[in-house]
Formats: structure tokens, sequence, C-alpha cells
């Protein structure tokens, strides 16, 4: 199931904003016993797009959550995000 949910996070993410880079960790374990983490996953993302150019912090996350609106009514639970534009990727 992991698997899947990960694919389906990349999915999104990948039609949304079209990432140069994109790293997805399932951190779910870690939450085991956390009411939520039954219902959905807990991931961290990292990437690295275009789309992010211009845009501050808060606005980048909203870009994400839009992106992966639809999982958020069961499959995934939270998500720690890094965004990046390709200029502030050292």
């Amino acid at each position: 199931m992991t698997a899947e949910r990960v694919a389906r996070l990349r999915a999104a993410l990948e039609q949304e904003l079209a990432p140069l880079e994109l790293d997805i960790t399932d951190d779910s374990a870690a939450h085991a016993g956390h009411a939520g983490a039954r219902e959905g996953g807990h991931f961290r993302v990292s990437l690295v797009s275009a789309a992010f150019r211009g845009r501050p912090q808060l606005e980048r996350h909203r870009l994400v959550y839009a992106a992966v609106a639809p999982l958020l009514q069961g499959e995934v639970h939270a998500l720690n995000i890094r965004a990046l534009t390709p200029e502030e990727v050292t």
C-alpha cells in the first residue's frame, strides 16, 4: 500500500508542478499510534520546480497542497515540504 501511495503522490506532483527533482520519503512508521495516522500516511516531500520562482514559501506550500488535494481525503495525512526553485539548489 505504501508504494502505491508514494506513486500516486509522485504522479500528482509531477503532473501539476513538473519538478526537476522530486524525493518522497514515507515517514508513517515514525507516527504509528498517532490518531490521524490510521487514515493516511506521513510523507516528507522535497522538490525543485520552476513553478516556485518568485513565490514565498507559504505560497509554494499551497501549490503543493493543491496538487495533492484529492489524496488528502484519506491517503495522505501529513506532509513535510521542502520546496525550492532551481536557483536555490546548492
